[in-house]
């Protein structure tokens, strides 16, 4: 993928992005309101209990806000990162889950995250609090100034089959290229990901 050099100030851009981000979000929600109300009936129906999943994420300059996504997982399911529960050999998944997250269904209530200026429609995804190399990684290379993304560069070009200093690096080369057409980009290359179902889920 080929970025274009930036053009706008890092602070001003950012100034304008979020705008966008919050218009942007507002229109969504309201035109995929029918689509959330079948998939919460679903979610319902596959495994009764909380059809939003909540958890706190770092967000800009890490400060910790609450993250909304669709359950895709089995109550009381420990909360802990992809990664770990591969690692532990954890599949703790609804019988709708697994088409959840690999469609990305799930993230679509970030869009309130994204309506409250709390998350971006693209960025560096959300950390857990407990993801100390990334979050060390991020405010070392001032990552960290950023609003988390729906989806990023990150998820793009390997999602969670990456290693999280490779994530940082790409998180750190969006910034570089901080830019409408970049970000522009990135949503192109999302919908494409999502069609081939790339990543981990």
């Amino acid at each position: 993928m080929t970025f274009p050099r930036q053009t706008l100030s890092i602070s001003f851009y950012l100034w304008i992005k979020e705008l966008g981000d919050r218009f942007t979000a507002g229109i969504a929600l309201l035109m995929l309101c029918p689509l959330l109300l079948v998939l919460a009936l679903v979610i319902f129906l596959d495994d009764p209990g909380p059809v939003l999943f909540k958890q706190e994420r770092a967000g800009r300059w890490h400060r910790p806000f609450t993250i909304y996504k669709f359950r895709t997982m089995k109550r009381d399911t420990p909360s802990i990162s992809t990664e770990e529960m591969r690692r532990l050999g954890l599949t703790p998944y609804t019988r709708f889950g697994p088409f959840l997250r690999r469609s990305s269904l799930d993230e679509l209530p970030q869009l309130l995250n994204v309506l409250l200026g709390e998350m971006s429609l693209v960025g560096p995804r959300p950390a857990l609090l407990t993801q100390q190399a990334v979050l060390a990684g991020r405010e070392d290379l001032g990552v960290h100034q950023l609003r988390p993304g729906i989806t990023g560069l990150a998820q793009v070009t390997g999602r969670d089959d990456l290693q999280d200093a490779q994530k940082v690096e790409r998180d750190f080369i969006y910034l570089r290229h901080l830019d409408p057409l970049t970000d522009v980009l990135i949503l192109i290359y999302t919908l494409r990901s999502l069609t081939g179902a790339r990543g981990a889920y």
